[in-house]
């Protein structure tokens, strides 16, 4: 990889680094593209495209299954901090 590319990279990526981190960035970026041109090596005529991997894989989720709601006592004993029945949660927007 050439550095503009690399620069370029880190601009797209928003983030700064120091030339030292530079180096090993870049030392660290081209070994792994190295690995990834082995993947040209992988005979791969006649295998079948593969879109995705969970087809043959079963789901481990549980059925979603409605069930009666928690009382609004039992819903909030587990809430850090209440008030007026609601849970207190911290400002997202600053005034």
């Amino acid at each position: 990889m050439e550095e503009e590319d690399f620069n370029k990279l880190c601009r797209l990526c928003r983030i700064s680094v120091t030339e030292e981190e530079k180096k090993n960035l870049l030392k660290s970026v081209e070994n792994v593209l190295t690995y990834v041109k082995l993947l040209d090596e992988v005979e791969t005529d006649g295998v079948n495209a593969c879109y995705t991997v969970q087809e043959t894989l079963k789901s481990v989720m549980r059925d979603d299954i409605p069930e009666a709601p928690l009382s609004r006592d039992l819903f909030l004993a587990d809430a850090p901090s209440h008030v007026g029945g609601m849970i207190r949660v911290p400002p997202v927007l600053k005034q």
